[in-house]
Order: C-alpha cells, then structure tokens, then sequence
C-alpha cells in the first residue's frame, strides 16, 4: 500500500512538472515511445556548492525545479513506415551537468591557440549602433555562461549571467540560446519563462530558432506545423503578418517572365518563275556581249 501511495503522489508530481504534456503526446497521431525520466531533488549542500563554485546565485526558480527534479529528460518519437523515429526532446542539464560552456585554458594548450572569446572583438559603440536589441553575452571574462541544454548540433540553450567582475557574485541571469553560427538570442528572462516555451513547443527539433531572425529548417518548420500548428501558424504571423519576412519571395510573373525576341528578318524565297526570266535575262546578257564582240 505505501509502494502505491508513493507511486501514485510521484505521478501527480510527474504531472504538474510536465504540466500534462505525456498526456497530450501519447493522444497525438503517430507518437509512440513518451518517455519521461524520473529524478530525484537535487540536495541543498549541491546547489551551494555549485554557487561558490562558480561565484553565481542560482535564480529563484531554478533552485525550485532543482529541489523538486534534479533535471528534466521527455523524449517522444514518431512512427515512420513501421520504424520508430526520434523527434522530440525536452531536457534540463541536472546540477552536476550545469557545467561552464567556456572551460578553463588546459596548461598543456598552446599558448596562442584560438578560443571563443577571440570572437569578442566588437567594440561597445558597435553594439549600441543596433538599437534596442539586448547586449550580447561575452564569451570572455565578462559574461558567466552555462549549459542548460545541448541541441545536439542546432546549438545551446544557456544560463547566462552578464557584466561580471571578476571576484564579485553575479546574480542577474537570462536564458540566452548560442546557434551553429556561434551568435546569441535571447529566449526568455527567466528560467520559468523558458520552461513554458519548451514544454509550449513539445521539444520539436529546432524550436529555438523560432526566436531568431532566420528561423527553423523547411524540415523542422514541417514537423512544427504537423505537431504543433496552432503556435506554428501564430509565430508566422507575429514575425510578419504577411509571413515569413526572412523568407525570399519569389514573383513568378517576373522570375519566368520571357525576354523580349529580335524578329529576324526572313529572306525572300525566289519562286520558279523567277528563276526562269533570271536565267534567261542572263543568257541574254551573256549572247549580247559576245556579239559585241564579234
């Protein structure tokens, strides 16, 4: 009887955490495999420990989701001509894994090998020439970055904590998201926010690229809008009411449109008749001159 009484309070835990989503998955055509990995809370000693680590105060509600998981994995998959294809992930790094994404410099590295804070070369009248547009984190020692999650090759979704001093706790962080091209977005201000968002988008892949100017793949946008094509439909319209203002548009009146011909001038075709009286105009020719001749 305790067994079943733990069971089922960690199953209405289980479902305020992911907020019902299993139960909406596992109705959807064609998912099969929902999987929601069960954690323990995370220990206090673990998250201080962590704080003095790293000279950072975990945000608010961060500190809560640890204390309750200590971590988040859902994954579904989709049934493709009777094959199980992964498709969606949801995923919270656990406090162990919430690692710096810059590591320290090795002793054994070259002492003038590349790193990720060479790309911090713009000078701060650049990044207040882009307007209202939020201040980039740095990849030097001016920022304080960690990985919340790994998009496989689509990029990082990242706790971010900027204009850092070195020796002094940082406390202000934002959830930023790094692309492939090693640029910045901004997600969300906070970790609650973006804990909405990826659940809001089922943890289909490339959803974070619906935050920035580019947007998903073709192949990724076709999943959005197969699994999820009330939030698919509503992000067209609020990146452009026309739809995708990064997309080219193509007029095919002007694209296909034929250019103008040369008429050419076609010769005249001499008839039968006339090469008759030509040929006897010159044979006479031909007889007078002799004649005259003569």
């Amino acid at each position: 009887m305790e067994e079943t009484k733990e069971s089922l309070t960690f199953k209405g835990v289980a479902e305020r955490l992911t907020l019902g989503i299993t139960r909406i998955l596992e109705n959807m055509p064609g998912v099969v495999d929902v999987r929601f990995v069960e954690k323990e809370p995370a220990e206090k000693r673990s998250l201080l420990s962590w704080e003095q680590k790293n000279t950072c105060i975990l945000p608010e509600d961060l500190r809560d989701f640890y204390l309750t998981t200590d971590g988040f994995t859902l994954t579904w998959s989709v049934k493709l001509d009777n094959e199980c294809v992964p498709l969606g992930c949801m995923m919270i790094n656990s406090v162990s894994t919430l690692c710096p994404l810059l590591q320290s410099v090795s002793l054994f590295s070259l002492p003038n090998a590349p790193s990720l804070a060479d790309l911090d070369w713009e000078e701060d009248g650049a990044e207040s020439g882009r307007g209202r547009a939020p201040a980039a984190p740095h990849f030097d020692s001016r920022s304080r970055i960690f990985e919340l999650h790994s998009c496989g090759v689509n990029g990082k979704v990242c706790l971010v904590y900027k204009n850092c001093t070195t020796g002094v706790v940082a406390q202000q962080s934002e959830i930023w998201f790094l692309d492939r091209s090693l640029c910045w977005h901004l997600l969300t201000a906070t970790f609650t926010s973006y804990y909405r968002l990826m659940i809001t988008h089922l943890g289909l892949p490339e959803w974070q690229y619906a935050f920035t100017p580019y947007g998903p793949s073709p192949q990724a946008k076709q999943w959005a809008s197969l699994y999820q094509p009330l939030t698919f439909s509503s992000e067209l319209n609020f990146a452009d009411p026309a739809g995708d203002s990064h997309l080219n548009k193509l007029d095919p009146t002007k694209a296909f449109k034929g250019k103008a011909k040369v008429p050419v001038l076609k010769k005249k075709q001499s008839t039968p008749c006339s090469l008759g009286s030509t040929a006897k105009s010159q044979s006479s020719a031909v007889r007078h001159h002799s004649g005259g001749k003569r």
